[in-house]
């Protein structure tokens, strides 16, 4: 009794400094006398003063109505995100633990830039670029928006310092720069990111810039962002300790890292890349690696850096609770750079220029081959005890050899008059194809890697020529002037050998 009491008397305190809500509170008055069924146990004033408001107009009724649906749509409402998306991947095995939203196509802002890197990092491994290479900023990269480096047109900076800003600090300009040094203009390496997208099994995204500013039809997936990001640990974990870095010198300027909130306050991060722009919001690529687990976590339109961190912070918890304690690591395979980088090459070669006769040096009219590579082709031909044919050509000349079993002095080298091309060999019974085994970056290479599988593979070889085209990406090896049965023979021949081999078709 003293306690309903007391509960009463709290409730009649409450409702007189509250008499600014316009009679509202004796609804509560009218709830409780329901609740107990006793309204004299209620005070006399209490009492007088639930008779006089019991009826309750249905207007007021509607007021009250309205701001209760309010109050709880409104939070509702202002959570849903047309942005959001995530997922999260156990990193060892490709398992998908979480996943939200993954498939729909969202604005990536600068989780383009993990792409820009990746095909930079496969141009430098493959000796198509140097990263000590000086590349001479372009009046459009310096014209980039912010975030960026500060280049100005005309400016000469080491690609080494331009992935160090595009990785640290997604320098717009660095990132155009580094486009532009690999294929010429952000345009065509726009285009290679696709390829490379697409090799990966990243089938919804689509690059339109190298930047990732907001572009029509510039878009991906959380699902691709995250294949993207496995990619590039295993696939370059020389490179990958550049997300992980706080700050790094780009040159003459220190950059921060734009995810050192996540890196600091996260156990075991150790990467990758963050990402604004007004129509994506606020996204995030990042793994963690705990004990050997490794996670990694999407998270796609955060409203900002704080909340979005949160969340990314949220599912890596739960992946690591979802994640098996030992998993057999089955790394993600790589794209074929091969594939990607010959796409924006000629498909064949239209011209070839006839080479310099090499001036007789005996009396015999025997030709030396290059002493650089002489002792190299006498010690391979005395070794082979076969009867054969072994096309030779150097970067100036193409020369057949014969060798013959018995003992003689020197080998005879009759040079030819003429160099055969792709395309115009159908006269010489259809020896239109050929065969590439791989670009180099230097002619000195490519020209010894084709001695020694011309010397290697005599039978299948028989007749061909050897020949260096030089290109934007180097040097490229190639054997010219089979017939299209003998060009499958020798590729077969050598990719059984594990060396690469791609046919060339006449055209």
């Amino acid at each position: 009794m003293c306690r309903l009491f007391t509960n009463i008397q709290h409730v009649v305190l409450i409702r007189e400094k509250s008499l600014k809500y316009n009679g509202l509170f004796d609804e509560l008055v009218l709830i409780l006398l329901n609740a107990f069924k006793s309204p004299q146990r209620l005070t006399e004033a209490v009492k007088e003063n639930y008779l006089r408001r019991r009826q309750v107009s249905p207007a007021r009724v509607g007021a009250i109505l309205l701001s209760f649906l309010f109050c709880v749509t409104a939070p509702m409402v202002l959570m849903a995100n047309p942005k959001y998306a995530a997922m999260v991947m156990d990193a060892r095995s490709g398992e998908i633990l979480h996943s939200e939203n993954a498939n729909k196509r969202l604005h990536p802002a600068s989780l383009t830039k993990m792409m820009t890197l990746y095909v930079v990092f496969q141009a430098v491994e493959n000796g198509e670029i140097s990263l000590d290479k000086k590349v001479k900023i372009s009046r459009h990269a310096a014209s980039e928006p912010p975030s960026k480096l500060g280049l100005r047109s005309g400016q000469k900076v080491r690609l080494r310092y331009l992935i160090r800003a595009a990785a640290v600090k997604s320098a717009n300009d660095a990132a155009t720069a580094l486009g532009e040094a690999i294929e010429g203009s952000e345009a065509a390496f726009a285009r290679r990111m696709n390829r490379t997208a697409k090799a990966m099994g990243m089938n919804r995204t689509t690059f339109k810039n190298a930047h990732g500013l907001t572009e029509s039809g510039h878009l991906s997936t959380a699902r691709d962002m995250t294949i993207l990001g496995r990619h590039l640990f295993y696939d370059f974990p020389d490179y990958y300790n550049l997300f992980a870095r706080k700050t790094t010198s780009a040159g003459s300027t220190k950059v921060r890292n734009t995810n050192r909130r996540f890196l600091s306050h996260y156990r075991g991060a150790d990467g990758i890349k963050t990402g604004y722009t007004r129509a994506a919001g606020y996204n995030l690529v990042a793994s963690a690696n705990r004990n050997g687990e490794r996670i990694i976590t999407t998270v796609f339109g955060g409203r900002s850096t704080t909340t979005r961190n949160a969340q990314v912070a949220k599912l890596m918890d739960l992946g690591f609770k979802k994640a098996p304690r030992n998993v057999e690591i089955q790394k993600p395979k790589p794209p074929s750079y091969t594939a990607i980088a010959r796409a924006s090459q000629e498909k064949s070669i239209s011209k070839s220029l006839r080479p310099k006769i090499r001036p007789e040096n005996n009396e015999n009219g025997i030709l030396i081959a290059t002493s650089e590579y002489r002792s190299d082709i006498l010690s391979a031909l005395k070794q082979a005890q076969i009867t054969d044919k072994l096309v030779e050509q150097t970067s100036e000349l193409y020369t057949n050899i014969s060798y013959n079993p018995e003992p003689k002095p020197t080998y005879k080298i009759e040079t030819v008059d003429y160099p055969r091309t792709i395309s115009r060999l159908t006269s010489s019974g259809q020896k239109d194809w050929g065969i590439d085994i791989g670009t180099y970056p230097n002619r000195f290479t490519a020209d010894k890697i084709l001695i020694k599988t011309a010397l290697s593979e005599m039978i299948a070889l028989e007749g061909s020529l050897r020949k260096v085209v030089k290109n934007k990406y180097g040097f490229r090896a190639t054997f010219l002037g089979l017939s299209e049965s003998k060009a499958g023979q020798a590729c077969e021949r050598l990719r059984n050998r594990n060396i690469s081999c791609d046919i060339i078709s006449p055209g």
